[in-house]
């Protein structure tokens, strides 16, 4: 069994909510747009951390982190990407993906807005867990958190607060 926080979306900004929220978690994962390495380096010294870069990475974080990652957390094949789209509406490079063979969960950021979706097309778990930073156009900051045990995703929680408190941290 693995406790995962997700997040994504960071901008260069971290909430100590989210800290807070991720305190149970076994690992962090972040889809796309960390910011900096800074922020980077704090998620990792809290805990075991896995990201992708986004399109607002520059290139240190594109020499650290890829474009997208493909693995297994317990008996789950997962893929993460930052730029992925949605059910109906998914990226090219990641439709041709899933046309070989589709993961059990899917994850991206970039749309800064909070999705958890199955998709029946593909018999998969789409989750794009919004923006936790304190810079774009959403006006509420989401993180997930959830557990993978086995082949099982099971106990998703968000985490949801106004942008106007944001503390950074």
């Amino acid at each position: 069994m693995k406790r995962i926080g997700l997040l994504s979306d960071t901008h260069c900004t971290l909430s100590a909510r989210v800290f807070n929220f991720f305190e149970p978690v076994d690992e962090i994962w972040h889809a796309g747009d960390i910011g900096n390495v800074e922020t980077a380096d704090k998620l990792s010294a809290f805990k075991p951390f896995r990201a992708v870069y986004g399109n607002i990475d520059d290139h240190i974080l594109r020499r650290m982190y890829p474009e997208s990652q493909r693995f297994f957390c317990e008996d789950v094949d997962v893929l993460m990407t930052h730029i992925g789209g949605y059910p109906g509406r998914y990226e090219a490079s990641v439709s041709k993906q899933f046309k070989i063979k589709a993961p059990q969960l899917f994850i991206c950021g970039h749309s800064h807005i909070l999705k958890v979706i199955f998709d029946p097309k593909y018999h998969m778990l789409h989750i794009n867990p919004g923006a936790a930073g304190n810079k774009g156009f959403h006006q509420v900051c989401t993180a997930v958190r959830f557990i993978i045990d086995g082949k099982n995703i099971r106990d998703l929680e968000v985490l949801e607060f106004d942008r106007t408190s944001f503390r950074e941290i």
